[in-house]
């Protein structure tokens, strides 16, 4: 392609799903300044290729609902905590955005009408036919469901075309490749084969949600610079999850 020739989108709209964890990049805590404004940047180039993007963010490198922190919590009270740290992610993020000149909206699953508009369906959907960047933060703002499952059911609500989730590693692997030299990656997974081998990709409910919707999972290293350009351009990289009738 050349260096004047723009990339084709092969999906009209996408779901990234963010970790919490990615944002504090080499810190054990807390949001990484370098992280967000790469991050930024890279979402900054698939929004410029038309692409409608919406965002859910997790809140790991501030609070778990299951963190050893929250040990001898209730577990409903860890979680809603869990859910205000993603707040504070999708807010840094917004900022991020809105400096590179990006039109954005966090909408949130528990109302705080001071700093994000409350999650609505139809608003959020308008949004992106506008062009706008929508974040959704407090994922399902139930207790008991993780930010996966708020990133599945959000990607059927607004009627995304894939889900894009962005981690440290470059796919899914068949055992954990940072302590395991031997780990096998897998190019193409279907949702079954990832219920039966217990692989620790999204946990059961989102994969269950995404069966039935089928909607397809690209699992890749944000950290890969254009990575998620490849993604949206349809290029083969990280793994990807589908029925296993598509061609």
């Amino acid at each position: 392609m050349g260096s004047s020739e723009k990339a084709v989108p092969k999906y009209k709209r996408v779901l990234l799903k963010l970790s919490g964890e990615a944002l504090q990049g080499q810190s054990q805590f807390g949001i990484s300044s370098e992280v967000i404004e790469y991050v930024s940047e890279e979402i900054k180039n698939i929004h410029s290729l038309g692409v409608e993007t919406a965002i859910v963010i997790g809140g790991g490198n501030i609070f778990r609902g299951v963190s050893d922190s929250s040990k001898n919590m209730d577990r409903s009270t860890a979680d809603y905590m869990g859910m205000l740290a993603t707040v504070i992610n999708a807010l840094a993020l917004q900022d991020s955005l809105e400096k590179k000149g990006l039109s954005t909206r966090v909408q949130t699953a528990l109302e705080i009408k001071q700093v994000a508009e409350p999650f609505i369906k139809r608003k959020a959907i308008r949004h992106l036919e506008k062009g706008r960047i929508v974040i959704f933060a407090s994922g399902t703002g139930n207790p008991f469901f993780t930010t996966d499952t708020a990133a599945t059911l959000r990607a059927l609500q607004m009627g995304a075309d894939i889900i894009i989730k962005a981690t440290k590693v470059d796919g899914i692997y068949d055992k954990d490749p940072v302590e395991n030299k031997d780990a096998s990656k897998f190019d193409e997974l279907t949702y079954m084969e990832i219920l039966k081998k217990g692989l620790k990709v999204m946990d059961a409910t989102s994969i269950s949600l995404c069966m039935e919707g089928n909607i397809p999972i690209v699992v890749f290293d944000l950290f890969e610079k254009g990575t998620i350009e490849k993604v949206i351009t349809g290029e083969k990289v990280g793994t990807i999850v589908r029925s296993g009738t598509e061609q």
